[in-house]
């Protein structure tokens, strides 16, 4: 069997850059979500989930204004054979906070979380969600905000299960996961056993244009951080998903993006808006209608 391997990006610059200038490139980077970042000899390795999302990336570097990354930087997609690098990058991940939830890989978990914490364990893999994105931090703020005791919730796209999980975590009485990638609904199941949620929580695997006809309801919540065009393209799926009166949580999208994002969800009323380093998560409230208006 031939081993996986995963979807890479080099950097190269002429000579070794200086710290600052490699600095501004990975933060720069991660803006495009990717699920690990090295330094290399002379510049970086980028690792993402698909070969799809590291294309974005390299479209942005070949557009100006890309910091730190000048003409003089090779880029090169590659494909790399999975030789336990994302647990050797992923090693030194700590706890984030996000209001009161603590998200934490298994060796960072706090001994002793205060009385208000909640903390959620998620073992670093290639499904997204550790918490470290802001699109994810933005996410769990939200959903902090909601009365979710007895909700029912959809997570759209629930890579890691962090989302789910943190539903659950929050009193929801049932939440479903979907994910079209049978690696992230592995391990989103491994994190649901780590949070001993099985009871409340599950997985499936759904393509989320086809969530309403294969779900066949509708729920209090729904979590969607996917990118901007994938809300834009998945509106009406994910608004058909949607209990009147009920909540859509939409993240992964940046400030240039916000008003396509906000214009495709028209139908529904903007309630909350924040923001975290020029990411954006917004949540929007169905009106009840005789008509979704699209």
């Amino acid at each position: 069997m031939s081993p996986r391997t995963f979807a890479a990006l080099d950097l190269v610059w002429p000579a070794r850059p200086e710290a600052d200038t490699l600095d501004l490139a990975m933060a720069w980077l991660d803006g495009w979500s990717p699920v690990a970042v090295e330094e290399t000899d002379r510049g970086i390795r980028a690792y993402f989930s698909t070969a799809s999302e590291r294309d974005r990336a390299v479209a942005a570097i070949a557009a100006p204004g890309a910091p730190g990354i000048d003409a003089a930087v090779v880029v090169s997609p590659v494909d790399v054979a999975d030789e336990g690098w994302a647990e050797r990058s992923q090693a030194a991940l700590t706890a984030v906070r996000a209001g009161r939830l603590i998200v934490a890989p298994p060796w960072a978990r706090p001994a002793d979380p205060a009385a208000d914490e909640v903390v959620i364990v998620i073992q670093p893999s290639m499904g997204f969600g550790t918490g470290h994105h802001p699109s994810t931090r933005l996410c769990l703020r939200i959903l902090q905000e909601l009365r979710l005791e007895s909700a029912s919730v959809l997570d759209a796209g629930t890579g890691s299960g962090v989302l789910a999980i943190a539903a659950a975590v929050l009193g929801s009485r049932r939440v479903i996961g979907i994910d079209a990638d049978e690696d992230a609904l592995g391990s989103a199941r491994e994190n649901i056993d780590l949070n001993a949620v099985a009871g409340r929580v599950s997985v499936r695997a759904v393509d989320l244009a086809d969530a309403p006809h294969t779900l066949a309801e509708r729920f209090d919540v729904v979590t969607a951080n996917l990118t901007g065009a994938s809300l834009v393209r998945l509106r009406e799926p994910l608004a058909a998903c949607l209990a009147p009166r009920g909540t859509l949580i939409a993240s992964g999208f940046q400030d240039d993006e916000r008003d396509a994002v906000v214009n495709a969800f028209a139908p529904l009323r903007l309630e909350t808006e924040r923001r975290e380093d020029g990411w954006l998560g917004i949540g929007f409230t169905s009106i009840p209608t005789t008509s979704t208006g699209w």
